[in-house]
């Protein structure tokens, strides 16, 4: 039998450092094809306040999309390749709320009559937390470095009922920001130009891009200034580059 040897500490050597936790960046599809700068900002929210960031190439659709169509085997092996492929980390940060109710939500009723799949689900799902979620009850930063000011619509996604994730999140993270004001627009008015446009604010954000995508679609077609932003962009203080929707300038634009 091969002998183990420990490698113990000297008296009054300084203990080694704390392993950081590992956190798996769950992009999202949207994200990674349409607002990378959502990507970075999350990145650096998590590694300022302490954690290890690793965003698995491995990763894949979490099969939300399968399901809406109702193409259950597909929906099965994205679901056991999502849960290959994060279950070696101590937590999964997902940039979407949707994404991280179908992790935590679908999965482990996906594989109810598969006992060993099902264990790996319920595992990762006990791991699995929004972006938003994650920085208010887990990392819990004392400060963001963020410089934006002016006026800022919100719409918190974790009203909805069969989400139980970041309720009150956006608030409660951005109430500490000076130069900030906030102003919610309500469920029930979610997708209006109307309610976004009444607000007076000059900034709506969200922590949802399928919706800020929506939100910045319908406000230019009533012709609005008004900027569509993902919170990580402003929390990380990379908002400073062309709002959803918008164009980034032309290189012959910049040289002129």
């Amino acid at each position: 039998m091969e002998q183990i040897e420990f490698d113990f500490d000297e008296p009054g050597q300084k203990a080694p450092p704390a392993r950081k936790k590992r956190v798996g960046l769950f992009v999202t599809c949207l994200v990674d094809l349409f607002r990378p700068v959502v990507g970075f900002s999350a990145v650096k929210l998590l590694e300022e306040a302490g954690f290890y960031v690793d965003v698995p190439k491995a990763q894949s659709c979490c099969g939300q999309s399968a399901c809406r169509l109702d193409d259950q085997s597909v929906a099965k092996a994205e679901a056991r390749h999502v849960i290959r492929t994060f279950e070696v980390y101590d937590y999964v940060v997902t940039l979407s709320p949707s994404c991280a109710a179908v992790i935590r939500q679908d999965y482990p009723h996906r594989f109810a009559k598969e006992p060993a799949w099902c264990n790996r689900a319920m595992a990762l799902a006990a791991n699995c937390f929004d972006l938003l979620e994650f920085l208010c009850d887990i990392a819990k930063p004392e400060q963001f470095c963020s410089s934006f000011q002016g006026s800022i619509a919100y719409h918190d996604l974790g009203q909805k009922e069969d989400w139980d994730l970041a309720s009150g999140k956006i608030q409660r993270l951005l109430e500490g920001l000076e130069g900030i004001e906030l102003k919610e627009v309500s469920n029930a008015s979610a997708l209006s130009p109307k309610a976004v446009l009444s607000s007076g604010a000059g900034t709506m954000i969200s922590d949802d891009l399928g919706q800020l995508m929506d939100w910045a679609r319908l406000l230019k077609r009533e012709g609005s200034a008004i900027e569509v932003r993902h919170i990580a962009e402003i929390l990380a203080d990379m908002a400073d580059g062309p709002a959803i929707g918008e164009r980034a300038a032309s290189l012959a634009s910049i040289r002129a």
